[in-house]
């Protein structure tokens, strides 16, 4: 099925206005997360997590949590964690010897009717945190250049930086959305590793989309000498708008069930790569081709609008 077939749609005639929006779009976000202070999981500050199930204890988060307050565990996290009757507690920025046991015990005061099972366990320590989240920022750095090299060396350099360009956006947005939902308390977005996962799964689905219609450009540049730069890259923008949006709209679905449906554990991971795929689209569309242009129009002083595309890709070497 397709739902975009023969479209003759001009997208880069906008090109300016969708691409300084997208721009101060992503500068206000920087801005934001900045202000807001994300908050980190333990993987990244250090700290304990602990699973436990209260038997009996169904919907009983405000009870866990006195708990805690009465054993005077600060800026503890307490969540469902699957079942009614199962909680994830963490206590950030502590790797004290017994914490695991001495939860245990809190719990049981306040719950000394109930069983009392603890699921899993997991401790890291502050400097451990520090070098994770080094490490992660490390991944994702090195992932985007590894797409830049790629994208240069099969089709051209000048490409591979527009594409660059709209997979930074891409990622900003992925994690301006996120604090923003978990700061409204409307899902719980901990930054930690199954978000820099979902963020690195958001640079590979999204350059398919941007390498798609770079093969389509490549295929119509032989085929369409005369045509000037616009004209390309709208021509071939639409004959795989098709194929882009259903394959992002199967995804997406799937996505929509796992944040509605598939719990804490998986929601945040779900929600990174939904809006990360949907904001994919946007950018192959409007971002990556449009720092093509702006770059010939602004660096170059191309006149991209009125000679053949021939000329002006030529003429910035």
């Amino acid at each position: 099925m397709e739902f975009f077939h023969g479209t003759k749609i001009d997208f880069l005639s906008k090109r300016a206005m969708f691409f300084f929006l997208s721009l101060a779009i992503n500068v206000l976000g920087i801005v934001f997360v900045f202000v807001a202070k994300p908050e980190f999981g333990i993987d990244f500050v250090g700290g304990t997590e602990l699973a436990v199930r209260i038997q009996g204890a169904a919907n009983q988060t405000d009870k866990v949590r006195l708990a805690m307050d009465n054993a005077k565990y600060t800026n503890t996290q307490i969540k469902s964690y699957g079942q009614p009757e199962e909680y994830l507690i963490r206590v950030p920025n502590s790797a004290a010897l017994n914490l695991t046991q001495s939860l245990t015990q809190a719990l049981q005061t306040q719950f000394p009717q109930n069983t009392i099972t603890v699921l899993k366990t997991n401790t890291i320590g502050p400097k451990v945190g520090a070098e994770l989240r080094q490490d992660a920022i490390l991944a994702v750095g090195l992932a985007i250049v590894a797409i830049l090299a790629y994208v240069a060396f099969r089709f051209d350099f000048l490409f591979g930086l527009g594409a660059v360009v709209a997979l930074i956006h891409d990622v900003i947005l992925a994690v301006v959305l996120s604090v923003a939902f978990n700061k409204l308390h409307i899902i719980h977005l901990e930054i930690n590793q199954d978000i820099i996962a979902a963020i690195l799964t958001v640079l590979g689905f999204s350059i398919h989309d941007k390498v798609i219609i770079f093969d389509r450009i490549r295929e119509n540049r032989d085929k369409n000498k005369n045509m000037t730069l616009l004209e390309l890259l709208n021509l071939s923008i639409n004959e795989t708008l098709s194929r882009t949006v259903n394959t992002v709209m199967t995804a997406a679905l799937v996505l929509l069930v796992i944040v509605g449906f598939g719990g804490e554990v998986l929601q945040g991971f779900a929600f990174v790569m939904l809006v990360g795929f949907v904001t994919g689209v946007y950018s192959s569309v409007y971002v990556a081709g449009s720092f093509v242009v702006w770059y010939l129009e602004n660096i170059r002083k191309i006149d991209v609008a009125h000679v053949a595309h021939t000329v002006a890709l030529k003429a910035r070497a």
